[in-house]
């Protein structure tokens, strides 16, 4: 059940009986528990592709971690949940000073991350980064925190990994893709928080609804005849 927008930006959702806010940054804002989720960082994406000898701009790892300084002085959570692809590659470890330098300003602030496909390539995070790894699901309070889209006998499923995305069609026939979450009956998917990683266009299907981010905004799309 969705609650009206509390403000000009975020939308408020009610899962699993708990208020959430769907943040335009792409990130899942728990404020009952101060816990932040982020789905699909892909930290070094970029650097793996320059490794591979691709052409592509640098840069992307420190708008991510700009990004999330910004959450983090706006909500001050306890904790913050990674739900997998923390780093995108063994290639990506380049820039773990990079990271570990975020991390130190952020020492009173609990992290866990829920591996991942691509962390299983990339590798745990160093110890020096102080963040807890865990394989999914990691059972935190009423939700299942998977980084696989998947179903749980008890709790309700918070998962990335599809990179969700709609598609808002105009009068002509201009259309746009936009990044989404989207959620079912029992669960609920992150879009991903990482520049330069591309998206899914998720299907409609029973009881499924999308909230697209566009800009500053996140707003719940017509539920499908």
């Amino acid at each position: 059940m969705t609650s009206p927008q509390s403000s000009a930006s975020l939308l408020s959702v009610h899962w699993a009986d708990e208020l959430l806010q769907l943040l335009p940054e792409r990130a899942l804002w728990w404020p009952g528990a101060r816990v932040l989720f982020v789905a699909d960082l892909h930290l070094g994406k970029a650097a793996t592709y320059r490794a591979l000898g691709q052409p592509v701009p640098g840069g992307t790892t420190l708008e991510n971690l700009s990004r999330l300084d910004a959450l983090i002085a706006r909500h001050a959570p306890q904790r913050v949940v990674f739900l997998g692809d923390f780093l995108h590659a063994a290639q990506a470890r380049t820039v773990l000073a990079t990271v570990e330098d975020w991390r130190a300003r952020h020492a009173g602030v609990a992290m866990t991350l829920v591996r991942g496909n691509h962390d299983s390539r990339a590798g745990d995070p160093p110890d020096t980064l102080d963040i807890d790894v865990v394989d999914e699901p990691f059972l935190l309070g009423p939700f299942a925190c998977c980084h696989h889209p998947q179903s749980h006998a008890t709790h309700f499923v918070l998962a990335g990994h599809l990179h969700p995305a709609c598609r808002l069609y105009g009068r002509g026939h201009d259309s746009m893709r936009l990044p989404c979450f989207v959620s079912d009956a029992q669960q609920a998917v992150l879009p991903a928080f990482g520049e330069f990683t591309g998206g899914l266009v998720m299907a409609p299907a029973p009881g499924r609804r999308f909230y697209a981010v566009g800009g500053s905004t996140v707003w719940a799309l017509p539920v499908a005849d």
